[in-house]
């Protein structure tokens, strides 16, 4: 059997690298020129070592953070989440070795610009080749060809989702399954499971998709020994994927596999430990820059417009679903319904001051004070009202999913759209949906996103927030 595609796969992953590694060194040299004698003065002896260096570096790094960008399915935030921390990993090897050559002290600032443009570069790097590939696979190069057996519910979703994105690299030539009656339903019938190894042969098919239901497991495990003995990569789809439609993770206890319901990036002590490292840097730096003067300005306007105090404490519902004290700059009059009614468009207990600071953002700033506390994140699901978590919880099964993390200042769900009063129950399980998304899609490269998201709504303001 040729072995066309999986010899094409390999030439693509060997051109990524000699690209990455033309980045690399181009902007190395381009930078150690660019500041000039200083840099030549301190290793002019030792840059030929130095260079080598950083190539090995790169090919030491490749064993952490391997090249993902040929597979079939790579979503361009996770190519530019691997390339951060692909250059963040390669840096420190690098700067490690040379402190060991003794120069790490002189090329300390080198290093530091170094890092900056080669992050932004070599992400727009691996982002331009993923598009690329995506367009060569559009036109038919650098495909796949797949069968499917079983022409179920489940089976014809796999096919849809095949086929309708030409960018995969999938050519599926069509389906094998003991009913009969499907030839004159499907425009691609092949014939019965049992001439499957026939064709497979015969048609030079790189990858078998089973979605035979479990009580055919004879006929699964023998077209598994099959592909095996073939060298062909065979993948079984779970038969209660037709009602549990999720992203499922697989773990293993001893030779026992596990599935888990859901991916939970930070359930990872390295995530959590970037997560909170950055709460604290990004709260602290907005405490002691931004907040004062806000703090002054803004306390001597509620001050003035309304009777009361400058900030409104709130009991709300958190991590694992532990009570906290909300703090917010007060936007309404003194009132007995603020902890039991949710704010309306033209609601009468707003004060013109909190109309604006609502639209703005500005109310929330307080709550850095909770980042900084470990109550809440600066990216994450809002926190919502304990009479809401009581009543949402009973209403929407996965609602109290939202609190396996830590609640944010902003949020995905406020900036695609779901910020401000939720009028209906539909609304509520969008923002959900949203919030529980976030949790199973977690990078800090998404929550810098949302971060840049939000800033740019303070500034144009926002239709739903009142």
């Amino acid at each position: 059997m040729e072995l066309n595609y999986k010899k094409r796969g390999n030439l693509i992953q060997w051109l990524i690298g000699i690209g990455d590694l033309i980045v690399l060194n181009l902007l190395f040299f381009m930078i150690y020129y660019w500041l000039g004698d200083f840099y030549a003065h301190a290793v002019t002896g030792s840059l030929r070592e130095i260079v080598l260096l950083l190539n090995f570096c790169y090919f030491f790094a490749l064993y952490f953070v391997p090249i993902q960008l040929h597979l079939s399915v790579v979503f361009i935030d996770k190519v530019v989440q691997r390339s951060i921390l692909l250059i963040t990993f390669f840096i420190f090897l690098f700067a490690t070795c040379l402190v060991f050559l003794n120069v790490g002290d002189t090329l300390a600032t080198f290093l530091i610009v170094y890092y900056a443009v080669l992050i932004v570069v070599f992400s727009l790097w691996r982002v331009f080749v993923r598009v690329v590939l995506k367009i060569y696979r559009r036109k038919g190069y650098n495909f796949k060809r797949i069968i499917i057996i079983g022409a179920g519910k489940n089976g014809m979703e796999l096919y849809r989702l095949m086929t309708e994105e030409l960018a995969y690299g999938f050519i599926v030539m069509g389906f094998f399954d003991d009913n009969i009656q499907l030839k004159e339903v499907l425009p691609n019938f092949l014939g019965k499971t049992d001439e499957v190894s026939q064709y497979v042969l015969d048609n030079d098919i790189d990858e078998i998709y089973c979605t035979l239901p479990g009580t055919q497991d004879e006929k699964i495990l023998k077209l598994l020994n099959f592909s095996e003995k073939n060298m062909i990569r065979f993948y079984i789809v779970p038969e209660f994927y037709r009602n549990v439609k999720k992203t499922l993770v697989m773990e293993v206890m001893e030779s026992i596999p596990l599935l888990s319901v859901r991916k939970e990036p930070l359930q990872s002590a390295f995530n959590r430990v970037i997560k909170r490292s950055f709460d604290i840097v990004f709260s602290f730096v907005v405490l002691i820059t931004v907040y004062p003067l806000l703090y002054i300005i803004l306390g001597v306007l509620i001050k003035i417009t309304s009777p009361g105090p400058v900030l409104f404490k709130q009991k709300r519902t958190g991590l694992y679903g532990q009570d906290f004290e909300c703090y917010k700059f007060r936007t309404m009059k003194v009132n007995l319904d603020a902890d039991t009614l949710q704010a309306a468009k033209d609601d009468p207990r707003k004060t013109k001051l909190g109309d604006f600071l609502r639209k703005t953002n500005l109310d929330e700033f307080p709550q850095f004070l909770n980042v900084l506390k470990g109550d809440m994140s600066v990216v994450g699901p809002r926190p919502h009202m304990l009479k809401h978590t009581e009543q949402y919880s009973a209403l929407i099964d996965k609602y109290m999913i939202r609190h396996l993390v830590k609640p944010g200042v902003t949020g995905w769900a406020q900036v695609t759209g779901y910020r401000g009063e939720t009028k209906t129950l539909e609304q509520m399980e969008g923002r959900v949906k949203r919030d529980v998304w976030y949790i199973e899609n977690w990078s800090f490269v998404l929550d810098l996103k949302i971060i840049v998201v939000t800033l740019l709504n303070m500034f144009k303001g926002e239709r739903n927030a009142y």
